[in-house]
This record gives structure tokens, C-alpha cells and sequence, in this order.
């Protein structure tokens, strides 16, 4: 697995780097996002970890990057500052997690552990009772696929498990925390918006009316339902 590692504070870079060399992955290490963009342009990524804070082009804008080339694979944002605003800025434009610093390097290990995992499965996966249908809406368990009136809808793979729970369980309702812990693997937290962000990137995918979804309806205060 090749992840990379952008981060101009060389300590946490390095740091990053040997725990995650440790776990046998195949580390690219960066102090700078020209250096980093080069990577990405030529080096075949299984995950990448941004500082969002780095000069030059700063994380958000490598994300949105690495998301507008087409590249699918998970992205982890670091960040110094808890601000509700900036994660929902990275989640907006394609990351897949958030740490903020300064964080335990275990945990960043177990959370790259984490999306990997899911990452793999949905390139990977091969059950059984693959399809699902409603309403002009395709979702294939096998091939991780989504379509909507035969058009495909471009899913990241967290994108395509939080549809995947939300149909598999129609007509009932979801909450926030039990989406979180069935998705993500992780605990709840209630000031976690991750889930709503999600939500609303899925919905804009689908081409949702917001005031009255066709599929993803919103349950206020309590969680989320597919009709």
C-alpha cells in the first residue's frame, strides 16, 4: 500500500513516517505541496494525509486536486485548529477523515487502517445478492456501482456505504450515531457533522431536491431515512 505524507512540520512528517513504515506501508513523504502534487501525478496512491495548513498550495486545495483528477483513494486531513468550518470544507471536497493536531500517532495509524480497509473492500468486494432497486435508483453491492436512470453517480467509497446502510435499511429510521458507528467503525460523537456533510454531498450527487428529497429524507432530531 503506497500512502502519502504531506507536512512542512518535518517532525510530525517524520514521525508520521516511521510508525506508518512500521505497519510495512510504503511511505512518500513531503515537506512541500509542489513535491507532493509531482507524486500524485506519478505514483499509483492507495491514501494520502494533508496538512492543511502547508505552504504553497495548501491541503484543501491539493484535496479538491486529488478529487477533480479522479483519484478515488482516502484522504486524511490534518489540521492544528478544531473549527467546525474547516471540517466541513475538507469533508465538502473529498476527504474522507479529519485528525486534528496534536494527535496520537496510534490513532492515525488506526484510522489509516480504517479507510483502507474500506477503500479495498469497495474495489474488491465480491458477495453475493448484489443489486439493489428503487425507483431508478441501482445500487450493486458486488461492483460497488451506483446508478440513477442508468446514469453512473460518481461515489467515493464512504459515499456508496452510507447509501448502501440507508437503503439496505428502507423505511427505517437512522440516526446520525448509529450511521457514524456502522460506517465509520468508530464512536459517536455528538459534536461529529461528518455524517450530515456526507449526506449532503450524496444528495447534491443524486441531484436532490433539498427541500423535498426523493430518497434521503432528513427526520429533524432524530436521523435519517430512505424512502
Amino acid at each position: 500500500m503506497n500512502v502519502l505524507i504531506l507536512d512542512d512540520e518535518k517532525e510530525i512528517a517524520d514521525l508520521v513516517h516511521v510508525y506508518l513504515q512500521n505497519e510495512n506501508y510504503n511511505v512518500y513523504k513531503f515537506y512541500t505541496s509542489e513535491e507532493a502534487i509531482n507524486c500524485i501525478d506519478n505514483v499509483q496512491l492507495d491514501l494520502a494525509i494533508l496538512d492543511i495548513m502547508v505552504q504553497g498550495k495548501n491541503g484543501f486545495e491539493i484535496c479538491k486536486y486529488i478529487r477533480d483528477k479522479g483519484f478515488k483513494f482516502p484522504i486524511i486531513m490534518l489540521t492544528a485548529k478544531i473549527e467546525d468550518n474547516d471540517k466541513i470544507k475538507g469533508l465538502t471536497l473529498g476527504a474522507d477523515d479529519y485528525i486534528t493536531k496534536p494527535f496520537n500517532p496510534l490513532e492515525l495509524v488506526a484510522r489509516v487502517k480504517s479507510a483502507l480497509r474500506r477503500y479495498t473492500q469497495y474495489n474488491t468486494d465480491t458477495k453475493t445478492e448484489d443489486i439493489i432497486e428503487e425507483r431508478g435508483l441501482v445500487v450493486n453491492k458486488k461492483e460497488h456501482k451506483c446508478l440513477l436512470y442508468d446514469n453512473k453517480i460518481d461515489l467515493t467509497p464512504m459515499e456508496f456505504e452510507i447509501l448502501l446502510y440507508l437503503i439496505t435499511n428502507k423505511g427505517k429510521v437512522i440516526s446520525s450515531e448509529e450511521l457514524f458507528e456502522n460506517v465509520w467503525k468508530e464512536k459517536y460523537f455528538d459534536s461529529n457533522n461528518t455524517v450530515m456533510v456526507h449526506i449532503r454531498r450524496i444528495r447534491e450527487k443524486l441531484g436532490e431536491d433539498t427541500k423535498n428529497p426523493k430518497f434521503i429524507k432528513t427526520i429533524w432530531g432524530v436521523g435519517y431515512k430512505f424512502e
